[in-house]
C-alpha cells in the first residue's frame, strides 16, 4: 500500500500481521514462553478444538508466574492458567482508526484478525508504531544532514 496515495481509512488487514502463531489453551505455559522466545512475539492467540478464544502476552505469562498468586508451580501452569478471556477481536475489514483507538481505551496491546470466523491476523501495538512510523517518513522524507543525530 502506498503511504503518500493514502485516500481513504485503511482496513485493519493492510497493517497487521498475518497468519501469526497461536498455541492450544492445554499447551504448558513454558511451551507457550518457549514459542515467544523463539519468534520473538510477545502476544500469543489462544486456540481451543480450533476456535481462537483468547490471546496470552508475555505480561500475562509474568503475572501468572508471580509467586503471591497462589498459583500451581511453574511446571503444572497451562495457557488456560494466563491467558485473558476478554481479548479483542475484529474482522480484517474493520476500519484502522476504531481498531487503534478501542486499543487505546481499552489499555490493550493487540487485536486479533478474523477472517471469515478464522483467525486472518493479529495487529499489535508494534505493528502500529511500525505503520506510524512509515506513514511519517514518506510525509517528511528523512534528513540525513549534518547533526541529524537523535539526542
Amino acid at each position: 500500500m502506498s503511504l503518500r496515495n493514502l485516500k481513504h481509512m485503511p482496513h485493519i488487514v493492510a497493517v497487521m500481521t498475518p497468519f501469526p502463531y497461536s498455541i492450544d489453551m492445554d499447551a504448558s505455559l513454558t511451551q507457550a514462553m518457549d514459542m515467544m522466545r523463539e519468534h520473538n512475539i510477545r502476544h500469543l492467540p489462544v486456540m481451543e478444538q480450533g476456535e481462537l478464544v483468547s490471546v496470552l502476552t508475555d505480561r500475562d505469562i509474568k503475572m501468572a508466574l508471580d509467586p503471591s498468586l497462589g498459583l500451581p508451580p511453574r511446571e503444572q501452569l497451562t495457557v488456560r492458567n494466563a491467558c485473558v478471556i476478554d481479548a479483542y477481536i475484529v474482522n480484517t475489514t474493520a476500519p484502522l482508526d476504531r481498531v487503534l483507538l478501542e486499543m487505546a481505551e481499552r489499555h490493550i496491546g493487540s487485536a486479533l484478525v478474523l477472517k471469515d470466523q478464522r483467525l486472518a491476523g493479529i495487529f499489535t501495538t508494534s505493528d502500529a508504531c511500525r505503520y506510524l512510523g512509515e506513514l511519517l517518513r514518506a510525509q517528511f522524507p528523512v534528513y540525513t544532514g549534518p547533526g541529524d543525530d537523535a539526542a
